[in-house]
């Protein structure tokens, strides 16, 4: 199969013309400020915290960079017929398998011995559907990774996915941001989306002792909560009264999009699949609609759930923004598999994770193709473990119940001699009574 030449992609944190850019061909989002080894890490973070790359040196450090770029470079020159042909697959499997849902949907109020089995197929159907296309096409084609075929159809330009975040604000917040950034703290608000203290180097505030709450809610309406974070509705807000006309003209439209999108979404859901179902005179309507609800929180629980175990477990390290000025190639890389976690399990779970399972390989390479994670994650786990870095993976049980237990411990203050973690809560609690600000101060 022959390729069309890679595109350039739109580099948004370093010129173009910085000759310290990766070459063409080299990962589009890999933005670094220096090709000069940088000076011997410290032992300890400014937390306080043991810094689990200080026993590398500035060269060994680069030749990780250097093996990453040529295992990189090896994947994306044999992508071929076999890739394209993985891709349609999916698309074709998933779309008749929301056709098919949705069709036994029209019968879901007919009972049988007491059940209504139409239902139970559809609303069952249905939901893997929407997962399919949420994992592995929406956030995989617009991440770039199937743009070599050069189909229009199978393109981050055109692709437009079933959520409610329009595809170019999420594509901001995420390939941009988020990748660049990928926990930097005060840098990616993918750590914790804002609402969220996921790291003990995070300063506690009153308002993330309710996170357990927040971080419920969240799951359950993960699409809407994604929306409003590419929307940046939160910084809306709280700058508001200082931002200049043009940024709020900015915000008013990307706003107006986003509503447009979410009537677009539930329309769809809530609208014209019951009207359908009503049509056959089988008391499906109702039925229809409640299907329709339940595959879009079983979606949105499930990418919630995938998402936080590849971003948020035990053993995933955070970053001060000082540490990424003048970054290094190898620096990078180091970041984003010091800063990621796998999920063990059967090639029907990757598939349904959307090979997000791979955290570590697709943040060090977000637009290989997925289908590719599994072939090169043992070799970067053994780059890993050659170097004395730690491969965070586990069963989805075991991060699932990490990623729990870090939002309940991390929703308390943090130890301190002298004090008591009641005492803090009590002090900022009585501050927040009295208007002083306990509650959004930072402790």
């Amino acid at each position: 199969m022959t390729l069309a030449p890679e595109r350039t992609q739109t580099r948004s944190t370093t010129s173009t013309e910085n000759p310290n850019m990766p070459a063409p061909g080299m990962n589009s989002r890999l933005s670094v400020a220096s090709a000069e080894p940088r000076p011997q890490r410290p032992e300890f973070k400014k937390s306080g915290r043991p810094n689990p790359a200080s026993h590398l040196s500035p060269e060994q450090i680069e030749e990780i960079g250097r093996e990453l770029d040529a295992l990189r470079a090896e994947v994306m020159d044999s992508r071929g017929a076999a890739d394209a042909a993985y891709i349609r697959r999916v698309i074709t499997a998933q779309r008749y398998l929301e056709m098919g849902s949705r069709a036994a949907l029209l019968f879901s109020g007919v009972k049988y011995k007491g059940i209504r089995p139409m239902w139970w197929l559809g609303t069952a159907g249905l939901s893997v559907s929407k997962i399919l296309e949420n994992m592995e096409l929406g956030h995989n084609i617009m991440h770039g990774q199937w743009d070599w075929m050069r189909d229009p159809k199978i393109h981050s330009t055109a692709w437009e996915w079933d959520h409610a975040s329009p595809a170019e604000q999420w594509k901001h917040s995420h390939n941009q941001i988020h990748h660049t950034f990928t926990n930097v703290l005060g840098r990616d608000n993918d750590l914790g989306y804002g609402i969220l203290r996921v790291d003990q180097d995070q300063r506690w505030s009153l308002f993330y002792l309710f996170q357990p709450v927040w971080h419920v809610a969240n799951a359950l309406l993960f699409e809407y909560s994604i929306a409003a974070y590419d929307l940046e509705l939160g910084g809306y807000l709280a700058k508001k009264k200082r931002m200049s006309e043009e940024e709020k003209a900015e915000f008013h439209k990307n706003a107006k999009a986003t509503v447009a999108k979410i009537k677009t979404q539930m329309t769809k859901d809530y609208v014209v699949h019951p009207a359908m179902a009503a049509a056959t005179f089988t008391g499906s309507a109702p039925h229809t609609l409640s299907a329709n609800i339940v595959a879009n929180l079983v979606r949105n629980v499930w990418s919630n759930t995938i998402i936080i175990c590849g971003h948020f477990p035990p053993g995933i390290e955070t970053f001060e923004k000082a540490s990424i000025e003048g970054e290094t190639r190898g620096e990078w890389y180091l970041r984003q598999m010091l800063g990621s976690g796998n999920i063990t399990g059967s090639k029907a779970m990757h598939l349904m994770s959307g090979n997000l399972s791979h955290q570590v390989e697709h943040h060090l390479f977000p637009d290989m193709p997925s289908n590719r994670y599994a072939e090169i994650a043992p070799k970067i786990r053994d780059l890993m473990e050659r170097n004395d870095l730690k491969y965070v993976t586990g069963s989805l049980a075991k991060q699932v119940g990490g990623v729990y237990w870090k939002v309940v411990e991390l929703s308390l203050p943090p130890k301190r001699e002298g004090t008591t973690r009641r005492a803090t809560v009590l002090r900022a609690a009585k501050k927040a009574l009295k208007g002083k600000g306990g509650a959004g101060r930072r402790y």
